[in-house]
């Protein structure tokens, strides 16, 4: 039997307007303790964004989903969180900080690989 372990992830939500309400599914973000293991993957699906707002920000979205990958990546693209550990920066990604991408509530599970998780979570909540 395979060993599984407790892992953490939450979505990346875009909301173009947030007077409005609406969101779309960009990303996941995935954190497994036991495996000191922190991954964002993210996809933008721009013409549903531009649905909601055909004014949204694509460049500047898409550049937000790219820096929560590099401060899950750690090094000189996390900035000041590159000498984090994984679970610091996963709950620096998971606190609200933007109108735009905004992470959503963090929930749990067991898994046995956390990389294959995010792939998972990706295909199955934001693709």
């Amino acid at each position: 039997m395979t060993d599984r372990h407790v892992f953490e992830y939450a979505l990346l939500r875009v909301v173009p307007r947030v007077e409005r309400g609406e969101c779309i599914n960009a990303g996941v973000l995935v954190y497994c303790r036991a495996k000191a293991f922190v991954a964002a993957r993210t996809h933008l699906d721009e013409a549903r964004l531009l649905a909601l707002d055909p004014g949204a920000d694509v460049p500047g979205v898409r550049a937000a989903l790219r820096a929560a990958e590099g401060v899950c990546a750690g090094g000189a693209a996390a900035g000041q969180a590159a000498g984090d550990d994984a679970g610091r920066r996963f709950r620096w990604l998971v606190a609200p900080r933007s109108t735009i991408v905004q992470p959503g509530p963090v929930h749990t599970g067991l898994t046995a690989d956390p990389a294959a998780e995010a792939d998972r979570l990706l295909e199955l909540l934001v693709r």
